[in-house]
């Protein structure tokens, strides 16, 4: 598997501007690729390379920004036939639109809903939010109802308070009333790329504003299968905080379910290797319980402080005095994702939300 910045090549570049070509007689294929290649492309990263491929092909564009569109969704079209949907090398195409026209509400918002069929626009609509914010946000509301599924998705996945790697929405943190709407069109969508995308704008609004999922979930509870879903994976933060009102809501009751034999196997645990752990657990209720089990590493952070994570084991129904094993392996390897330090951590065992007796081991080189 090659590398995510060497899909910016000249085999890429080539396809690119034969399409351009075919609908822009006037565009010099040799030249632009060419210019692509100046300087120091090659120790540029894939965004780098997104970024001055972009500014690149707007050196090859008319001036004027309607026509740079008009000839984008002409050579889009001829790229359907070559490429597959979602290839990620044309977000270029998402990105022009928003550098080179951020001042053309208009002719903008009409490309994002065509640029979008082809590959998503979820980045690029984010400084339109934030420099138009309720007329952009009105549009959006009117590509919630659009009969694409990829323009429906843009309109939920481009409004999140907190979609990743991207820039926040600090009005929306604040207040996501207006976004609302979206979701509201959305939650019963065939679509469940679609659904999804509601679930993360939900998980995305709990973290700031947890009463108003809450509120959600209460209203949808029971509208479909498919929408119990939704709620149930937009409240997986709060499920993990164990918020009392959404653990209510799944009737998650931590009473008279007895937890025992807790033992961490690997005390003392190398940096690459796992923390092994059991435990047992019992339903002394009358009658059959449902138990989220979960548990929480909690771990030592460079300034000797520790952090909790929460992982889930298992979200079922449990019988009457039923006694369980659990037996868990925790991955110690190093991955880019997380840092490990040396030291003392903690683990714990979750019970509908409710933490268990904590734990030591030690993280050794």
């Amino acid at each position: 598997m090659g590398l995510i910045k060497d899909i910016y090549s000249v085999s890429f570049y080539e396809k690119l501007g034969q399409a351009v070509a075919e609908v822009h007689p006037s565009f010099n294929k040799q030249k632009f690729i060419e210019a692509v290649y100046e300087g120091d492309f090659a120790q540029k990263e894939w965004k780098e390379r997104m970024k001055h491929t972009t500014i690149v092909f707007h050196q090859f564009m008319p001036e004027n920004f309607t026509e740079a569109v008009s000839l984008i969704d002409k050579t889009i079209q001829k790229l359907k036939n070559k490429f597959t949907e979602g290839n990620l090398a044309f977000i270029f195409f998402a990105d022009y639109i928003e550098i080179y026209g951020i001042d053309d509400f208009k002719t903008s918002a009409k490309a994002f809903v065509s640029i979008t069929q082809f590959i998503s626009c979820e980045f690029a609509v984010r400084p339109f939010i934030l420099k138009y914010k309720e007329k952009m946000i009105d549009e959006m509301i009117k590509w919630s109802l659009h009969e694409n599924h990829h323009v429906r998705r843009l309109a939920s996945e481009g409004s999140r308070p907190r979609l990743p790697w991207a820039m926040a929405i600090p009005f929306l943190k604040k207040d996501p009333a207006s976004i609302l709407p979206i979701l509201e069109n959305l939650k019963n969508d065939p679509s469940e790329y679609v659904r999804r995308s509601v679930a993360n704008n939900l998980n995305d609004i709990a973290k700031d504003n947890p009463q108003i999922v809450l509120e959600i979930a209460s209203k949808w509870k029971g509208c479909s299968k498919e929408t119990d879903a939704i709620i149930k994976h937009g409240s997986r933060t709060l499920l993990k905080q164990g918020h009392p009102e959404i653990l209510s809501h799944y009737g998650l009751e931590s009473t008279n379910i007895e937890l025992s034999s807790f033992e961490i196997k690997t005390p003392i645990v190398k940096i690459g290797d796992y923390l092994q752990f059991q435990f047992h657990l019992n339903n002394k209720n009358p009658e059959p319980k449902n138990i989220r089990l979960e548990y929480a590493v909690h771990y030592k952070k460079a300034k000797g402080h520790l952090a909790k994570k929460v992982f889930k084991i298992s979200e079922k129904s449990y019988q009457p005095n039923q006694l369980i094993k659990v037996e868990r392996n925790q991955s110690f390897k190093l991955i880019t994702t997380r840092v490990f330090h040396i030291g003392n951590h903690q683990l714990s065992i979750i019970i509908n939300g409710k933490e268990s007796e904590v734990l030591e081991f030690e993280l050794i080189d």
